[in-house]
């Protein structure tokens, strides 16, 4: 990415999302994918990596609306440090547990790499990201607008 995309895009995201909770929200659910789309390219078994391109596309696929999620929530709930705003504390854990499930299932796909996991738990895993996201946007007041 060219220095100047670059910029305009953190410009945009500070603008967007804050720089406090809202912000590193959505970034720890990106990691998540990095770290998972990472671990992916290291997979030789050609039936594994499939299965595994469908779970990352589909966690891949709610990537806007986590923006979404901390997009209105910072509009709702602004929040320039990391102290969670009165009111949001069921959308913020919800946004939290979700990378951390992210998390955990980069962590079950490197097993299952590794030869010591099955691709259940690697979906089971997925699964819960999956949760944590509506009960993200129920938090939030129902249906979220996809950016």
């Amino acid at each position: 990415m060219k220095l100047f995309t670059r910029r305009r895009r953190a410009k945009r995201l500070e603008k967007e999302l804050g720089t406090g909770l809202w912000r590193q929200a959505h970034d720890r659910y990106v990691r998540g994918l990095d770290r998972f789309h990472q671990i992916l390219d290291g997979v030789e078994d050609d039936e594994v990596h499939n299965q595994l391109v469908v779970i990352g596309d589909e966690l891949a696929d709610r990537l806007p609306l986590v923006y979404s999620l901390c997009q209105q929530a910072h509009q709702r709930y602004p929040a320039t440090e990391m102290r969670v705003p009165a009111g949001a504390q069921m959308l913020h854990s919800a946004l939290s547990r979700a990378a951390n499930h992210l998390a955990t299932t980069a962590e079950a796909e490197a097993m299952l790499r590794l030869n010591h996991g099955t691709i259940e738990a690697v979906r089971h895993r997925a699964d819960q990201v999956l949760q944590n996201l509506n009960e993200a946007e129920a938090a939030l007041g129902g249906k979220t607008r996809e950016m």
